[in-house]
């Protein structure tokens, strides 16, 4: 049996080591991936850190994955697999097809959800075995590099506005212009949204006029974010990427009678909500999980037509702890992809 290498953590917020590990044969209803890139997720700090339950180690995170089938196990070529596809595998790595969110259709909150990096090793490796629910066909057009992020950054964002309310020409705000934020806003603006980019600091205006955001509010000026949202009209969807209670609060008061606040940006502060901001003015607050896998493939085919791209920093596989590193502090712009070959 041939090997393969993977970036693991040995222990809980430990550094990352490359390993030698043997190849295992896909089981029935799975594959097994060549991995071409993996992104990193801040999602990932969730697994090395051991904060979400029943994270094992050692551990391989990576649910940004992009690649090719490398091996069928049974049961795979049926529903229409082949040795060769180009495949991406996302946050949704699978689902468990009999709890009661499965049974209705609703696959993405199933509650046996199959995240890879926690229910089965993920993408930080040469090779990764997965579900064949979990597979998103990726566009010739789309390099693996490209492709791995969308598969969380971009699924989230993408189809958080186009399952929101809004319709083309409504105002739509984006919180954030970081890692989901600057797909968020070319999304957006491609959707045909009326597109406002916030963040902090003027000197972001002019990288949110060439993301292609119709207007900018800075967050940190003397008029509040509210204030800047109402004055263009009110914003009808605010996505706020942005994992921070506090600035995610202020956008409230910025909604349209109606408006709806669709959080992505993960943070365990609660949220300084009152019900009459909500009840006077109709509106509504809702998170947004990622999506399924046809929704990772919806989004890179509309990426693909539209000539939307994350912004990337590339590195290779043996650069994994410093690749993560790199993400944690905040210095990369925007999405730290691992190349494993």
């Amino acid at each position: 049996m041939s090997t393969y290498r993977a970036a693991q953590v040995a222990a809980a917020g430990g550094p990352f080591e490359i390993v030698e590990r043997e190849a295992q044969k896909p089981g029935p209803g799975h594959v097994r991936i060549a991995v071409d890139a993996c992104g990193i997720c801040h999602s990932d700090v969730g697994f090395v850190d051991a904060v979400f339950p029943g994270v094992r180690f050692p551990l391989v995170p990576g649910h940004e994955i992009a690649g090719h089938v490398e091996e069928l196990g049974e049961g795979a070529q049926s529903q229409g697999w082949q040795v060769g596809d180009r495949v991406g595998v996302g946050w949704f790595g699978g689902s468990c097809g009999h709890c009661t969110p499965c049974r209705q259709g609703d696959f993405i909150v199933c509650v046996n959800l199959k995240v890879p990096g926690w229910a089965y090793d993920g993408g930080f490796a040469e090779t990764v075995i997965a579900p064949v629910d979990a597979l998103a066909r990726i566009p010739d057009a789309l390099a693996a590099t490209d492709a791995g992020p969308l598969g969380c950054a971009g699924v989230t964002t993408y189809n958080g506005l186009r399952r929101s309310s809004a319709r083309p020409g409504d105002l739509v705000a984006v919180l954030g212009i970081g890692g989901l934020g600057h797909l968020a806003v070319k999304y957006a603006v491609a959707m045909g949204f009326e597109t406002v980019a916030i963040a902090r600091g003027a000197d972001k205006a002019d990288f949110a006029k060439q993301l292609g955001a119709h207007h900018y509010i800075d967050s940190t000026a003397d008029a509040s974010v509210a204030d800047g949202l109402q004055s263009l009209g009110g914003a009808k969807v605010v996505l706020a990427t942005a994992a921070n209670s506090d600035a995610i609060t202020a956008t409230v008061d910025g909604l349209s009678p109606r408006g709806e606040l669709v959080v992505i940006g993960a943070t365990p502060e609660p949220l300084a909500i009152s019900p009459l901001q909500l009840l006077l003015q109709g509106r509504i607050v809702r998170g947004h999980p990622s999506g399924t896998a046809q929704d990772v493939q919806d989004t890179m085919a509309f990426s693909a037509l539209h000539g939307i791209r994350p912004m990337t920093e590339i590195m290779p596989l043996e650069r994994a702890d410093e690749a993560y590193r790199k993400m944690l502090s905040g210095a990369a712009r925007f999405r730290m992809v691992l190349a494993a070959h």
